[in-house]
């Protein structure tokens, strides 16, 4: 029985885990939306990089790889140094 409840704590501690990512994509999204509006300067190659990273984000985001998206969002907020 322990090991049940084990398992069934692990696994909401997971559940919460990934909701608490999903949350925070589309702040990474604006965030980078906003910079890029901003028209940064960057080389050719980091710019392509980081509109690259950011709809590869979206991507993620939408099929529900939510840690992989703050992967690849946080990537390109470096890149855009925000």
């Amino acid at each position: 029985m322990k090991n049940i409840s084990i398992s069934v704590f692990a696994l909401s501690a997971v559940l919460a885990a990934g909701s608490a990512f999903a949350g925070s994509c589309p702040k990474h999204m604006k965030a980078i939306d906003a910079e890029l509006a901003k028209m940064p300067s960057l080389s050719t190659e980091a710019m392509s990089q980081v509109k690259e990273l950011r709809a590869n984000g979206g991507k993620l985001h939408k099929s529900g790889s939510h840690l992989d998206s703050v992967k690849a969002l946080l990537e390109a907020r470096n890149l855009l140094g925000i």
